[in-house]
Formats: structure tokens, C-alpha cells, sequence
């Protein structure tokens, strides 16, 4: 949603801060909820008990002062009185009740009636309107019928002269100036702070100065990318009568940390049916059919996940719906309905698997809760998905009824309402993926049952069709709305001259994608070549972030490379036959690229995708767009499709609905809707009950979409291909009005089917914020029920349901082809499209040796895991260090005592000063101006035998002696005799009368803390044999962690014998060395750089210079 209420004490807040002090006087107000101490709110705001107060409550309720919700001219005592009377008790404010729990306490302002006057600012498609009358407060009446009116267009401020003119011409002039200044530092904070709606009754306006005094707003929450520093933190209460629950405020929280699309709003937590829904458009839906079946009252929450969301998010989301669903038992059991129109790109089965861990964790609640639960998706991997539900199904010891595309996407609800009978077998598709099976051409035709009374058959032609033939006169001059590409002449001749202004795509439409969409350009590679296209649609891609390049994707069986600019110039000038911008950016980045795009004449259509474009930044596109003569489809839309023509991005979803719905050549139906998952669900009802579509267009489900309903039903209708038209509305707005004006005008004269989806908003006690930003009603004509009826009585054909529009459809399809307007094709097979390895892999259809195994950690979920621990678990749990070692390096948890003594390995061998051969290697190439990673690796290369790398050897030499049994004098005896020597013994410095402390530490720990040491108490005895020899034959740090690693490899419980032994063999031991030194290496390059040290050259008196004799003469 983008226009959201704030609290009076937020809007006041922001004026306060913002508008200018020599302009009005200073709001002085104090916020009250249930957790408020009353004396220290007196300490904040000593005026309380010195002046005569105001107090209301502050929950968005409007015409307080009519319901007696407005105490006047009390002291603190009566105000603290009034309220906590009041607080948390029930209010019934029209259908809604609710609890006051926010008041607002104002000083009381002395003033005369006359000096009471109503201002408002409201934002619309084409800029701003001020509203002011100089009469207020709460007898104002009719503001419509009585405020003079200023229209300020996008882009453009009101000066205060023309306020004065336009809207001052009954206030008397000492205080006239002071209004037009006020208004017009009102409507400039209006804009720059992003207000929607911003509504002041009364504004008392006195010789001396102006004082606002009651004030309600709307902000657009979109903006807070740009308005944080100067909004602050801002609280958006739910409307009065519902309360703001916990799981409400964590589902919010989730979808601000996700690309994808969380709602969920609470209806009646003790209510009977609760839903999942995917889909803006859809969740809509699902509560409109929800309600006319008779389930108002029983209906639990509205809300709908959509975005593609992740394995993790969807499991989140569906936990909290299951959590609040369980809290109590209900004794005609509950129903849980998990619908969903057919996805465009969202992994149904991946959104799925997350439902079912939510279900499978909740199975005991689910059957002590009687819960049936209803199913029907499609979409990408839809198949798998359904097996899944399927399958847990069988398990969960509740009714699972699983449907997927073969079934009315609405029909699961009458089926859990008792409505209509639960069919066993759905249908199987004869199609999977983006592969047509062999005959599936045929049998996935729609054949619908003769003999059913729900039928959409038309059984013999109408009694009176005649009037068709007038609708599809040859003379119906052209009356498209869409201007021409504005070009100068010299521009002119860059741009094709055969594309028709008309219509928005060709069979030979060029596009370029700004952002690095690879999935989305394949989508529409593949469907340019199912469609016969001779050439990509894709002519390039722009991403700035990487340098110009190629990108290889594929054109049927073989590769292509489509080129990738880094600036959107280069692309235009390289590519002049590109018309089509399709704008992958984010929210914040959208408006910035569009208007770059905007600059060049050859584009004529524009799709932008982002969803929450602050609604200022989208109006002057539209705005800078109509200049232009450009089409913008958008924001928040996944695109448009034109059947074997042009697709945008990824609209109408994978291979397998494409072929399911025939989009790969076109029909004779032309559909416009506001939602894009509803779009591709528009294109299977259109496909099963028509000859198929020949355009269809999302325009967005934004308040403000770059095109219209109408810019597109009017192109449809001057194009002769087609021969009926389907609208798709919805709740809020007035843009099907426009719909019902054409029709009543004759400017549309072929046969529509409309619909608008909301219905159920009238049924509710509160304000509903459905699925897109836009789709709020305000006011009575801006309810679904309303637009229903307005366009049924234009002449529109309107079903009585979203249940209906199928039937709807066929039956004016009917009328076409009895009359002979419609003549069917032959239907003729498409191209075949090779699967994508990937997809097929994902779908089971394939299997192939992976190039690399791994066992030890695992990054693809949602949250990043050593040898199955989740990261989370790591660090809550405190593994430290050594844990992680234990994790990666052995894939299993070590005892304490084990994990620590890995980290006092580490520390022990983290450096041994500059002279060792590593560090200084690490220390030369530090000083030849090397990098990190450059001088670490000179250094680590050192390590071997001589230095460093003795920690396996000694472990390996001393387990293999002691296994063999021998003694201690006949080890050291037989390594003599090889000539070898023994690792780990041994030191330059240290000695038995100069003992090393690292040596000694790691000794006594080890004997104090590992459940035994043989290998280490067997290196003793050969130390105090070789000591005998010469006192520094120690055993040194190498070897004391070699043998006590051996020990607890050995001995701790968690190996067996044979995965010690590896470990040993492998270069585990020295793993340890490696590690704990690259902290010294690290250590030495830093302190090298720290120091500015210059390039090393070792001095010429440290070096014995040796040359050959029989050349010195």
C-alpha cells in the first residue's frame, strides 16, 4: 500500500517541524496511549495544567466532534477523567467497534465562528487539488458543493496570488495574506514530504495568526526510501476497529526485508476460514467469492504472498497463519484455503515445500482442529508442488484436496463451503514444464460437458445476434487515445518507419531489458521461437554495474549472444530498431532509468516492473511519458503479452502455460486487468472458453498506471483482429467510469465482459488495504459493487460472480461465432522448445553426475549451514572457534575440552616472530608492494618438512611406532639406523634447562583434560631418552599437538578407528599450523604496511660471494 493514515500527533508533528514559524503558529499537543504516566507527560508539557485543554481520541476516526469523541475547555483533571473513562473501552464508530487506546490533548483556542474556515489538499492522476472554504469545523456540510476548488498541475506550484484568486475571494483582506501564505507553505510541504492527502477542519485563521486545530493525513509510505531523515519514525495505525496484532506487525516486518510481497491483515481471529493466498489480485478474489457464498462472517484474515518468496519466507508466513488458525478449536472444524491463480515466475513448488514444513510442524494442531484444507495453484513447477501437498496429504491425518490449472481457480472455495461436490481425480495435464509432451497438442483442447448446467456452451444460436454486425462496422473511424511518438524531423528518420502508433508490439517489435534479467530474456526467447518468430525480440540488455559484454542464451537448440551495455546511450545508438524498454529496476532506481529512456526518440512503449515507486515520481512519468508520445505499462506490473507476437519480461508465465493457454498464436479476445498474476489466469479462462487471446496488458496495480483501462481497450477496439474485449477491474479509483462513458457514448461498440474484483469490501466492519496500493476504496463509487453496476448498466455483459466470468465469456463468444463474426482457425502445432537442463533437474526429469561433492557446508537455503548446522545455531550456541573447526573439518560437534584445545593450537602457533623462513617471505613481498592475499600465500609456501610442516609427520611417525609396539629406545634406536630423524623432537633455542612455556601449557592441559593420552605419555619417554643425548632434543611444540591430536582422534569418543587414521593421513594435524600461522602472516603484512616500509634488499655483507676460480682471470 502506498497511501497510508497517520496519527493527528504524527501529521502535527511534521508541519511543525517543516512549515515555516512566520506562517502559522506552533502546534502544541500531547499523545496519550494506555501506557502514558500522567505526571511525567505534565513534566513534558506544563501547559496542561495552566490552560484549558482539547482532548480526543487519535485512531483515525473521522467526524469525532458528531459522536460526541471531543471534550472542550476542561482542566488536566477533567481531561485525565475523560480519558481514563474511556481508555480500553469499547466504541462502536459506524459497523466497526473498537478500543480507544491513542488520545491527543491541545491546548483550547478561543476564537469566533467566524474565523473557522476548511482547507484540504488531495492528490490525483494529474496533479493536486486545494480545497478551501472559509467556513469549518464540524457543521462544514457539503464540502463539494461549497470549497472552491485550485487545480495545480504535476510539476507545477500555486503562487499566493493565484491562491488568493482562486481560492481567498471570501476572506476579508487583513487576514487574506496571511491564508495565501499559509496555503501555499502548506501545499509546499505537501509535496516535498509526500503527503497523499493532507485535511485540516478547522483552521482558525485570526488577524494575528493561523492555528491548526483538528488535522488528518495520509502520507505515501513508498517515499520512506527518500523521506526517512525528514519524516523520522513513523507509526501507521491499522483503522479504527482492528487492532495492530503482533502477527501482523512481524508478517510487515518480513515483507520489508523481502523482494517479495507479505500481507496479512486479521478480519476475526476466531473466524472459521483462513486463507493463503498467492497473488494480489488473486487473495482478492478468493475473499470476494469467500463472501458471496455466504462466508463473510466466518472469513479470518485477508493477505497474499507473492514475488516469488522463498522456500523459508513462505514457511514463515504460513507458521504465522497456522499459529494464530490453532489458537482455538472451533466445533464445525476450520477450513484452510492455499489458492493461487497461475504464477508468472514464482517456483511454485519451491513456496510450497515451505507450506508444507509449516504444515508438518503443525500436524497435531491441524487435526485436533478438524482442519480441511483446500488447494489450487499453477504455475512454474506446479506439478511437483501439487505431488508435494499431495503427499503430505496422506500423512497429515486431515482432508487434503489438491487441483491445479484444470480447475476454476475460485471453485476450491465452493467446495470447502459445502457449495459444490469434491471431485476425486483432477485432470492430469498433458504438458509439463516448458515441454509439450507427445499428443498433448490435442488433448489438452477444452471440452467442457454438454450435459452440466454450468456449462458455458451456448446451446443453439441466440434469437437476436444481429446487432454484432453493427459493432464491427468497417467505417468505426479510429478513436485510440494513444498519441504519436513526438520525433523532430531529423529524429524521425531514425525510428522504423512501419511501426503504427496504434498498437504497442509487432510481430518485429525490438526490446531492450535494462537490468540483468537472464530468466526473464530467455522466457521471451523461448516464446518469440514457439510463436515463429525470425528473429529475438531481445535486441540487448543495459546493466550498470558491469563493464560492456555478451551474454549467451538460447535460440531453440542453438546459442545466441545478446549483447549487454553499461549505459543506456550506447545500447539506443547500437540498437535503432529497439521500440520496447523493459525496466527491470528497483523501486529506487526505476524512475531515474525511465526518464533517461524518455530522452530517446526511438522508444514507444515503456514497461516498468518495480513495485513501489513513491506516487510523485509516477505521475511526473506519466506526465513526461504523454509529452512524449510514449506508452507506459506499469508500475507494478509484470507486463503484457501479445499471442505469437511479443512478450514482455515474464508475462505469461513458463513454456508449459503458454502451450496450455495457446499464447503462442493469437485469438480474437483483447483483455486489459490491473493485476499480473490475474493476467496469466485471464489467459486460461480466455483459452478455454474462446479461440484464445490476441493481447493482453497488466496495467499495474499502482494508484496511478502509466496507461489506462481505457488508452487499451480503445487500441483493442480500432484493431479489426479483434472481436471482443474483457475488462478486469477492481476496488478503488474511478477508472472503469471512464469504461462506462465510452459505452454509454458508443466509442465502444464490440462486445465487452467486465468484471471488478473487491466485492467483499463492503462486507467488511473496517478498511481493508487489499493486495496493490491502489486497491482501497474512498468512497461509494469507488467500490467494486458499485463499478459492477455502473458498467451492467452501460451495456457491459457482467456475471454474477468472478465464478461466473468463464461462462460470461463463452457466451458472447458464442454470439460471434454463431453470427460469423468469429471464423476459427485451424489450430496448428508450435515449435517444439527444448527444456533447460536446470528446469528438467528441478522437475525430476533428468539426472547427472555432479562435477564436485560436498559434505561440510550448504548456502542454497535460506540460511547458510556447516555440516548441517544452521549458522544462526552456531553463534546463538556459542561454538566459538574451535566449534566451527569441528563443524567444517570433522562434520560433527567435539566435546568442550576438544573444541578448545583446536583454538589453543591456534594461538599457540600463530607466530614465532619475524626471523622464521615464512614470515619473512610474508615480510619481502609485503615490502615489494605486494597485496594480502600475494604476500600470505609467499609465505605459506614455506611450510613443509623443515618449517612448519613436522605436525603430521610427528604424529604419523610416533602412532605408527607405538602401534607396532615398540619401545621408546627402540624407536629412537631404529631411526638412527634409517638415517632418519624423528619429528617433533628437537628445538634451536629451547632446551630441558631453557623449557619451552607453549610446550608445557599444551602438555598439562591435555593430561588434565582428554580421557587418555598414550601417544603423548609415549613421546615423553622418547623425549627423555633423546635428552639424554643432548639437552635440547625437547619435545617441541610440532610434536606435543601432533601426538595430542592423535590422542584425541583416538580416544575421544567420536572417531572410529578407521576415520582417525585418515585424518592423520590427510594433513588434518597440519591444517592446524597452516591456519594458526596465517594469523602471524596476516599480522607481519599489516605491521610492515603500518610502517611504511620501503622495498627490502638484503645487504651485501650478508651474503658469501662464491665465484668459480678457473674464471677469475
Amino acid at each position: 500500500m502506498s497511501a497510508k493514515a497517520i496519527r493527528e500527533v504524527t501529521g502535527k508533528a511534521l508541519l511543525n517541524k517543516h512549515l515555516p514559524s512566520s506562517v502559522c503558529a506552533e502546534c502544541r499537543f500531547a499523545s496519550v496511549d494506555e501506557n502514558t504516566k500522567w505526571a511525567e507527560l505534565v513534566n513534558e508539557h506544563p501547559w496542561l495544567q495552566t490552560e484549558k485543554l482539547v482532548v480526543k481520541p487519535d485512531q483515525l476516526i473521522k467526524r469525532r466532534g458528531k459522536l460526541g469523541l471531543i471534550k472542550v475547555g476542561a482542566d488536566f483533571a477533567g481531561v485525565q477523567a475523560w480519558v481514563d473513562e474511556r481508555m480500553n473501552k469499547d466504541q462502536k464508530v459506524g459497523k466497526a467497534v473498537g478500543k480507544l487506546r491513542h488520545f491527543i490533548i491541545e491546548p483550547f483556542l478561543p476564537h469566533d465562528q467566524g474565523d473557522e474556515a476548511y482547507v484540504c489538499i488531495f492528490s490525483h492522476r494529474n496533479g493536486d487539488t486545494i480545497l478551501f472554504t472559509h467556513e469549518g469545523g464540524v457543521d462544514i456540510g457539503d464540502v463539494d458543493a461549497k470549497a472552491l476548488k485550485l487545480d495545480v498541475p504535476i510539476e507545477e506550484t500555486p503562487s499566493e496570488d493565484e491562491i488568493k484568486e482562486k481560492l481567498l475571494t471570501h476572506v476579508d483582506s487583513p487576514r487574506k495574506e496571511k491564508a495565501a501564505a499559509f496555503i501555499k507553505a502548506l501545499y509546499d510541504q505537501y509535496v516535498d514530504l509526500y503527503f497523499t492527502y493532507l485535511e485540516i477542519n478547522p483552521l482558525v485563521i485570526t488577524s494575528e495568526n493561523i492555528y491548526i486545530l483538528d488535522l488528518a493525513a495520509k502520507l505515501d509510505a513508498t517515499a520512506e526510501f527518500m523521506c526517512k531523515a525528514k519524516w523520522g519514525e513513523v507509526d501507521y495505525p491499522p483503522p479504527f476497529g482492528r487492532d495492530a496484532l503482533t502477527e501482523e506487525a512481524y508478517i510487515a516486518d518480513l515483507d520489508a526485508k523481502s523482494g517479495a510481497s507479505l500481507k496479512l491483515t486479521i478480519l476475526n481471529e476466531k473466524g472459521r476460514i483462513w486463507t493463503m493466498v498467492a497473488g494480489g489480485g488473486a487473495s482478492v478474489i478468493y475473499s470476494d467469492t469467500i463472501c458471496e457464498l455466504g462466508g463473510a462472517g466466518e472469513l479470518a484474515n485477508y493477505g497474499e504472498y507473492s514475488g516469488a518468496p522463498s522456500e523459508q519466507q513462505t514457511y514463515e508466513y504460513a507458521k504465522t497463519i497456522l499459529t494464530l488458525m490453532t489458537k482455538e478449536n472451533h466445533p464445525d472444524g476450520k477450513i484452510l484455503i492455499i489458492g493461487g491463480g497461475i504464477a508468472n515466475f514464482t517456483n511454485v513448488a519451491a513456496t510450497f515445500k515451505g507450506i508444507v514444513r509449516a504444515l508438518q510442524q503443525y500436524q497435531a494442531k491441524l487435526v485436533e482442529g478438524k482442519i480441511s484444507i483446500f488447494v489450487r495453484r499453477a504455475g512454474p513447477n506446479y506439478q511437483e508442488g501439487l505431488r508435494v501437498m499431495r503427499e503430505v496429504g496422506k500423512t497429515l491425518g486431515i482432508p487434503v484436496h489438491v487441483f491445479g490449472n484444470e480447475t476454476h481457480m475460485t471453485a476450491i472455495v465452493s467446495m470447502a463451503l459445502g457449495k459444490r461436490p469434491i471431485p476425486k481425480e483432477p485432470v492430469v495435464e498433458s504438458h509439463t514444464a516448458n515441454f509439450l509432451l507427445p499428443g498433448g497438442q490435442n488433448t489438452a483442447c477444452f471440452t467442457p460437458d454438454p450435459t452440466s448446467k454450468s456449462s458455458p456452451i451456448h446451446q443453439g444460436p441466440p434469437s437476436e445476434i444481429s446487432y454484432l454486425k453493427e459493432m464491427f462496422s468497417p467505417s468505426l473511424k479510429r478513436q485510440s487515445p494513444r498519441p504519436e511518438r513526438k520525433t523532430s524531423a531529423m529524429e524521425h528518420s531514425k525510428v522504423d518507419a512501419k511501426a503504427s502508433s496504434e498498437q504497442l508490439f509487432q510481430k518485429n517489435s525490438k526490446a531492450i531489458i535494462w537490468g540483468m534479467q537472464t530468466r526473464a530474456v530467455q522466457g521471451m526467447l523461448d516464446f518469440d521461437f514457439v510463436c515463429s518468430r525470425t528473429e529475438p525480440s531481445v535486441s540487448a540488455m543495459v546493466y550498470p554495474f558491469t563493464g560492456d559484454h555478451k551474454q549467451k542464451f538460447y535460440w531453440g537448440h542453438k546459442e545466441i549472444l545478446i549483447p549487454v551495455y553499461k549505459n543506456m546511450a550506447d545500447a539506443m545508438k547500437k540498437h535503432p530498431d529497439a521500440d520496447v524498454l523493459i525496466n527491470f529496476a528497483s523501486l529506487r532506481s526505476a524512475y531515474d532509468s525511465t526518464i533517461e529512456t524518455l530522452a530517446f526518440p526511438q522508444v514507444r512503449t515503456i514497461a516498468i516492473i518495480a513495485e513501489g515507486i513513491p506516487e510523485n515520481l509516477t505521475r511526473v512519468l506519466i506526465k513526461r511519458a504523454k509529452e512524449k508520445g510514449v506508452s507506459i505499462i506499469g508500475p507494478a506490473t509484470v507486463g503484457g503479452i501479445k499471442p505469437g507476437c511479443f512478450k514482455i519480461g515474464n508475462t505469461g508465465g513458463m513454456m508449459d502455460n503458454i502451450l496450455h493457454s495457446k499464447l503462442y498464436r493469437p485469438g480474437s479476445v483483447a483483455y486489459v486487468s490491473r493485476s499480473g498474476g490475474m493476467s496469466n489466469e485471464l489467459n486460461n479462462i480466455i483459452s478455454h472458453n474462446t479461440d484464445g487471446v490476441y493481447e493482453g496488458v497488466a496495467i499495474g496495480g499502482d494508484r496511478y498506471p502509466g496507461t489506462t483501462f481505457m488508452d487499451h481497450l480503445m487500441r483493442y477496439h480500432d484493431n479489426p483482429e479483434v472481436k471482443m474485449l474483457v475488462l478486469l477491474g477492481e476496488v478503488g479509483g474511478v477508472e472503469e467510469y471512464e469504461v462506462c462513458e465510452a459505452l454509454n457514448e458508443k466509442r465502444i461498440t464490440k462486445p465487452i465482459v467486465a468484471w471488478c474484483i473487491g466485492t467483499c469490501a463492503d462486507m467488511f466492519s473496517s478498511e481493508v488495504q487489499f493486495g496493490h496500493a491502489g486497491a482501497c476504496a474512498n468512497a461509494e463509487r469507488e467500490t467494486a459493487v458499485y463499478k459492477n453496476k455502473a458498467l451492467a448498466a452501460a451495456g457491459a455483459h457482467v456475471p454474477s460472480s468472478f465464478d461466473e466470468l468463464g461462462i460470461e465469456i463463452n457466451k458472447v463468444y458464442q454470439d460471434l461465432l454463431h453470427e460469423g463474426i468469429i471464423v476459427p482457425k485451424e489450430e496448428v502445432p508450435p515449435p517444439t522448445v527444448p527444456m533447460d537442463y536446470n528446469w528438467a533437474r528441478e522437475l525430476g526429469l533428468i539426472r547427472k553426475p555432479a562435477s564436485f561433492m560436498t559434505s561440510i557446508s550448504d548456502e542454497r537455503g535460506q540460511e547458510l549451514l556447516y555440516a548441517g548446522m544452521p549458522i544462526s545455531a552456531v553463534l546463538e550456541q556459542g561454538l566459538g572457534i574451535g566449534g566451527t573447526l569441528s563443524l567444517l573439518w570433522f562434520q560433527r560437534r567435539l566435546p568442550q575440552y576438544a573444541t578448545k584445545f583446536l583454538e589453543m593450537c591456534l594461538m599457540i602457533t600463530a607466530d614465532h616472530g619475524p626471523a622464521v623462513s615464512g614470515a619473512h617471505n610474508t615480510i619481502v613481498c609485503t615490502r615489494a608492494g605486494k597485496d594480502l592475499v600475494s604476500s600470505l600465500v609467499s609465505g605459506l609456501l614455506t611450510i613443509g618438512d623443515r618449517f612448519g610442516g613436522a605436525l603430521d609427520g610427528a604424529a604419523r611417525q610416533f602412532s605408527e611406532a607405538f602401534d607396532k609396539n615398540m619401545l621408546p629406545m627402540e624407536f629412537v634406536n631404529d631411526m638412527r639406523k634409517k638415517g632418519q630423524l624423528i619429528m617433533g623432537i628437537g628445538h634451536r633455542v629451547k632446551s630441558l634447562n631453557n623449557p619451552d612455556k607453549r610446550v608445557e601449557i599444551v602438555k598439562n592441559y591435555v593430561k588434565s583434560n582428554f580421557p587418555s593420552t598414550p601417544l603423548l605419555d609415549y613421546a615423553l619417554q622418547v623425549e627423555k631418552i633423546t635428552t639424554s643425548k643432548k639437552p635440547n632434543l625437547i619435545l617441541n611444540v610440532d610434536g606435543v599437538i601432533g601426538v595430542a591430536f592423535v590422542d584425541l582422534l583416538r580416544h575421544s569418543g567420536t572417531f572410529t578407528p578407521e576415520e582417525a587414521e585418515e585424518y592423520i593421513n590427510i594433513g588434518t594435524i597440519n591444517g592446524l599450523f597452516v591456519l594458526g600461522r596465517s594469523m602471524g602472516f596476516i599480522g607481519h603484512y599489516l605491521d610492515q604496511k603500518r610502517l611504511k616500509q620501503g622495498l627490502y634488499r638484503h645487504p651485501w655483507d650478508d651474503i658469501s660471494y662464491v665465484m668459480p676460480e678457473h674464471y677469475s682471470s
